[in-house]
């Protein structure tokens, strides 16, 4: 009997074939052209929800248009120029066709020296058309307070490097949002809220438009109202 038992206990338990896993297909890759916006806190979207920024509703604007492009955020809260010049390696290495510039902001805020800010922005445009992309330059404005002439000479460092180097120039990103409706802006009174952001992202849309189809080189220079 424990004869029997151990036998009968012995015997191998029947094979079961298990299929092998099926595996996912590999995911295509993304081969559409790469607009870059190279920014700061505007362009993060300081203080809103993940998707809520202008470069994502701007992404969504592409789309719904049928372009080919991808939109990359390079936007970095509390950004100087002098920390975009720092970081253009890895933008460059995007190999992207156009970049959106939008620096300058926080060094005006921070009474930076002016010099300073249009040396930045000039390598950064330099390095960029250098790369082969075509730059959009958005400018920006300063709270009264820094008096009138500091911001005039502010604001003709954008309008300079744009007709110098032949870029087009949107002269003040958040000029569509800055409106009596405070639901724009948030209560900083400097960074917009989702519905700003989307206003904005089209404020940057029409900037880009003309150049998504365009041939390579430099437009000429011109401003977006």
């Amino acid at each position: 009997m424990l004869c029997s038992c151990s036998k009968e206990r012995s015997e191998p338990p029947q094979q079961v074939r298990e299929s092998a896993p099926a595996q996912s297909p590999a995911p295509r890759p993304d081969d559409r052209k790469v607009l870059a916006v190279f920014g700061d806190s505007i362009a993060a979207g300081f203080g809103l929800d993940p998707g809520q920024s202008f470069p994502d509703d701007l992404q969504k604007k592409l789309d719904a248009q049928g372009y080919p492009w991808r939109v990359v955020n390079l936007g970095i809260s509390g950004d100087t120029t002098e920390g975009g010049v720092s970081r253009m390696d890895s933008a460059v290495s995007l190999k992207p066709g156009i970049v959106v510039v939008e620096l300058g902001g926080n060094d005006g805020l921070r009474g930076l020296p002016l010099e300073v800010t249009s040396k930045n922005l000039e390598t950064m445009i330099e390095t960029f058309q250098s790369a082969g992309a075509r730059v959009v330059l958005a400018g920006m404005t300063l709270p009264p307070n820094y008096g009138p002439d500091y911001i005039h000479r502010f604001e003709k460092i954008y309008k300079d490097l744009a007709e110098k180097y032949k870029v087009t120039l949107i002269p003040f990103v958040l000029s569509d949002i800055v409106t009596p409706d405070l639901r724009y802006i948030q209560r900083d009174g400097i960074h917009p809220t989702a519905d700003g952001a989307e206003i904005v992202s089209g404020t940057v849309f029409r900037a880009v438009k003309p150049l998504l189809n365009g041939p390579a080189g430099h437009p000429a220079p011109r401003a977006v109202r």
